[in-house]
């Protein structure tokens, strides 16, 4: 029971991460134009918010390097590592992999989501952000990562829409905010406004 509730704590931490390697998108990018989001570089060692909120909250046991996926070999770390590469496809089969030896962990499971994105492979999205929601229920991270989804596929009133309830769950957040920027500009675009 304690290992899955802080496999639990370490998936939500790790969403947030993961939302942000998805959905950031810079208008001096090169990509920014094409319509492809551009993952922001992270320092190594630095800890994501929550996973510091927990700690200084006292939040359950110390995470250990095992549980924060340090092991550089195993499913879940390589898939993340193709994914910054924008090696789609090879983490597309490592996520699919993980999720297959955990099927319970959420963060596989939105990494999953968001290869399929890239990959155009929708249909496969869908299921597995539905997944991801069956464990952790809708999130901002989640939402938000769903709405950066619509976008790619065009549909701009749903992604208004799942970006905006995601917005309304936390507002602060600079990775909703720059889709929902992103989105403005995606759909001036498609209207052939300048």
């Amino acid at each position: 029971m304690r290992t899955s509730v802080v496999r639990l704590v370490l998936a939500a931490a790790c969403l947030v991460w993961l939302a942000g390697c998805e959905t950031t998108s810079f208008p001096e990018s090169p990509f920014a134009k094409s319509g492809t989001a551009v993952t922001p570089k992270a320092a190594d060692g630095d800890v994501t918010g929550s996973v510091a909120e927990r700690d200084k909250a006292g939040g359950g046991p110390p995470l250990t390097p095992e549980l924060l996926g340090k092991d550089p070999n195993d499913d879940l770390s390589i898939a993340k590592k193709y994914y910054r590469q924008g090696s789609y496809g090879l983490a597309e089969r490592h996520y699919r992999k993980a999720v297959e030896l955990f099927p319970r962990d959420a963060e596989s499971w939105v990494g999953l989501a968001a290869s399929y994105d890239q990959l155009k492979r929708f249909d496969l999205a869908d299921r597995a952000y539905n997944e991801a929601i069956k464990l952790i229920g809708a999130t901002p991270e989640v939402m938000n990562n769903q709405g950066f989804s619509y976008m790619l596929r065009g549909d701009y009133r749903r992604a208004r829409s799942m970006l905006l309830a995601a917005q309304a769950k936390d507002p602060k957040s600079h990775y909703i905010a720059n889709n929902l920027r992103l989105l403005d500009a995606s759909a001036r675009k498609a209207k052939g406004i300048n």
